[in-house]
């Protein structure tokens, strides 16, 4: 049998995120990003019209017909409706996987916004950014969202300034700069504290800078605004079993477990107290829904 420190090693590499490795496509940092709001940059500039709402419902059911209503409709009009023309194609294009397409709209958008109009283009810049790291291209997002965290300030839009700068954390940590990732999760945590967001991420990582102390603090911080999350209770294990803490890595995965049994989470959870040697039954399969006795039909 495997020492427990080469275990724990074995573990972190095999089914989860190396704590000392370098930034890997599939970190935890970088997977499973929140969607961003596309439609609050309208509402920001206040910004509307009834062929933008018809657009935004489009998208619900047909993005590809959304996505040629706003190409059209951006090559006919100037101003404020060129503008929400460029958002609605860009929603459209990063439904349909189209980053380089979703990238340069959002991008357009921004710059076809009047300057003074700083939360809007905060708001553009962002969703770029957010495209461009989507697209693979985390030197061209960390730019964007440096710009979008500089509109944010200048319009003293606290938490917007703090969801670039996670966004740019992650940019950072594709290119392998993880300190100046560790500078803007401090700037995430301190312009939104109550966000769990940047608290997670921010642990996730000092923990792969084996910064096991302040990962802790970290998580527990974003424990106790986040109580419920899945994410946020993984992560809390691999800390905990990182630093020699098998009860509490224990009971954080089982807690995973107990939230959310089916989730691809609560897989990884099973995973790791697996490698510990505790044994976890898989998620039940539903059993089907009672169909209700038919009726004879009259003759």
């Amino acid at each position: 049998m495997l020492p427990l420190t080469s275990l724990i090693l074995a573990m972190a590499l095999q089914v989860g995120p190396n704590p000392t490795g370098g930034a890997m496509p599939n970190d935890d940092l970088v997977r499973d990003r929140p969607a961003r709001n596309d439609g609050a940059a309208a509402k920001d500039a206040g910004l509307t019209s009834a062929w933008f709402d018809t657009c935004l419902d489009q998208l619900e059911d047909d993005p590809a017909r959304a996505h040629a209503m706003a190409q059209i409709r951006r090559s006919e009009t100037a101003g404020t409706d060129r503008v929400l023309a460029n958002l609605c194609l860009g929603t459209a294009a990063s439904r349909m996987g189209l980053w380089i397409d979703a990238r340069a709209a959002f991008a357009a958008a921004r710059a076809e916004t009047p300057d003074g109009q700083t939360r809007a283009r905060a708001r553009f810049a962002a969703l770029a950014g957010n495209a461009a790291l989507a697209g693979g291209d985390a030197a061209g997002a960390e730019g964007l969202l440096t710009l979008a965290e500089t509109d944010a300030r200048t319009a003293q839009a606290a938490t917007l300034e703090a969801i670039a700068a996670t966004d740019r954390a992650r940019a950072l940590v594709l290119l392998g700069r993880s300190e100046e990732a560790r500078a803007a999760l401090e700037i995430a945590t301190t312009r939104a504290p109550e966000r769990s967001e940047g608290w997670l991420l921010k642990a996730t990582l000092l923990r792969r800078l084996e910064q096991l102390g302040e990962a802790q603090a970290a998580i527990e911080r974003a424990g106790s605004l986040a109580p419920k999350d899945a994410e946020v209770g993984l992560e809390a294990g691999v800390i905990a079993v990182l630093a020699g803490r098998e009860d509490a890595a224990r009971a954080s995965w089982r807690s995973v477990i107990d939230l959310a049994a089916d989730s691809p989470q609560a897989a990884t959870a099973r995973g790791y107290l697996a490698q510990l040697g505790d044994r976890v039954e898989a998620a039940p399969i539903p059993a089907p829904a009672a169909r209700p006795p038919q009726q004879e039909q009259p003759r």
